[in-house]
């Protein structure tokens, strides 16, 4: 095939890495994909989620003033404790939100709740009734646009399993979409021209893998021919689950000639041992979202810092991070002298990072201004304290050209606003019209979107 005098080969692509060029979109790009992107700005959103519920303590406690999670008076005469003090340079440009959960949620032991933070779903008893996330229902719209829908991110990967999940992300059934954590993995996949390969390489995987998947399909439906009508609907939903696979390929063909915008590789390290060095881990994977945003190369993302229950690497990144004696769970279930000073600096160090990710999306812009104005950053936990699935700790940065204002604490009456309400703004905000999701009752009353 010819190429095109606007197209990048691999060759001139790698040599542009570690070359700072911060390149607009190209006009000359003018195939439908990329003339899409650059008619107006993208609207973005993402999603950070800590578990085990934060450190709250009571009122009458010697560390309530230093170490409760959530600030100190309300609207925007709020202060921050020391827990939150690395977000006090970036206070104008978020919101700290209190009240919110989940009605469905609201009874659940403790770590439960975390399978329903983006949906909202009806976990309750033995049956498993969870719904889209909104992260999935957002990337059904604006993820069109991009050349993957959405980004996982965890840092175990996989899915887990029920109320020990390692993704935030549900799909259209409720099932669980797993999350991504090898980092080098995660640049090469997504960020090498092809994925390594040559464009007709390339090609040529894309189309075994349509012809593998279709085969799959083929397969499934004579299979369920045979089988009962129990296994013909297990079979019915594994097949469903496969239009993922076979839409991304669709998707990857469609964008397989139009060159990705040159990007900064230099700062990224993928030289990290999460059990070596937790901080540093954290940090590249915030690095690898920025990328994401910066070249577009998905307008969603999610990011599990850590699983429920003790489960999983983040359990130990008290000890490793910070010198404690103790994992995050077992902190949370403390109540020895200085409990809450441990978990308090412990939920310190958690935002730290969001602190990170605020300034670097501040910093870093694309053609349309800094990468924070045009994105929704959402981070917080399904419990406030250890197994009390309610008023749970938000805080929501960004977005400022989509509508939203922000430099007040707001805090909701559970019985009126249902979490949900806060994710039918978000959707609208971000340009999917939204009148419900999941239990909303309709937008998230006064206050932060306009």
């Amino acid at each position: 095939m010819k190429k095109k005098p606007w197209q990048l080969d691999r060759r001139t692509f790698l040599r542009g890495v570690g070359v700072a060029c911060a390149l607009p979109y190209l006009e000359c790009m003018t195939s439908t994909a990329s003339a899409a992107i650059i008619t107006e700005p993208p609207k973005r959103m993402c999603f950070l989620y800590t578990p085990n519920g934060v450190g709250l303590p009571p009122v009458d406690s010697e560390h309530h003033q230093d170490w409760n999670w959530f600030p100190h008076g309300q609207g925007r005469d709020f202060k921050f404790t020391k827990t939150l003090a690395s977000l006090e340079p970036h206070r104008d440009r978020l919101s700290v939100i209190g009240g919110l959960s989940h009605p469905k949620s609201r009874e659940l032991l403790g770590h439960l709740a975390g399978d329903t933070w983006l949906t909202g779903g009806d976990v309750r008893g033995s049956k498993y009734l969870n719904t889209i996330s909104v992260d999935q229902r957002a990337a059904q719209n604006i993820g069109k646009q991009t050349r993957f829908s959405s980004l996982s991110l965890s840092t175990d990967g996989g899915i887990g399993y029920k109320s020990r999940i390692s993704t935030l992300s549900f799909d259209a059934n409720g099932n669980p979409v797993p999350s991504e954590h090898r980092q080098r993995e995660i640049f090469e996949r997504y960020f090498s021209p092809n994925g390594g390969s040559t464009t007709d390489e390339r090609r040529k995987s894309l189309e075994r893998r349509k012809k593998i998947v279709d085969l799959i399909h083929s397969e499934g439906k004579r299979m369920q021919r045979a089988v009962g009508k129990a296994d013909s609907n297990k079979i019915d939903e594994y097949l469903e689950s496969l239009n993922s696979i076979e839409e991304q390929v669709r998707r990857n063909k469609q964008w397989l000639d139009i060159p990705m915008k040159e990007f900064d590789a230099d700062s990224l390290n993928f030289d990290v041992d999460v059990k070596l060095d937790p901080e540093s881990y954290v940090r590249s994977t915030i690095d690898l979202m920025v990328l994401g945003f910066q070249t577009d190369m998905t307008r969603v993302m999610t990011y599990m810092m850590a699983r429920e229950d003790g489960m999983g690497f983040g359990e130990n990144f008290p000890k490793l991070a910070l010198g404690l004696r103790k994992g995050h769970h077992s902190i949370s279930h403390d109540k020895s002298k200085g409990h809450w000073k441990q978990w308090g600096s412990y939920d310190a160090w958690l935002a730290s990072h969001f602190a990170y990710f605020v300034k670097k999306m501040s910093e870093t812009s694309d053609e349309f201004g800094p990468l924070l104005d045009n994105t929704m950053m959402l981070y917080g936990s399904a419990c406030s304290s250890t197994h009390n699935a309610r008023n749970y700790p938000l805080i929501l940065a960004g977005g400022e050209k989509m509508g939203l204002k922000h430099g007040s604490y707001h805090v909701y009456d559970q019985k009126e606003t249902p979490m949900s309400n806060l994710f039918v703004s978000m959707l609208n905000a971000a340009n999917v019209p939204t009148e419900t999701f999941s239990d909303s009752t309709g937008p998230l009353p006064h206050g932060i979107f306009s």
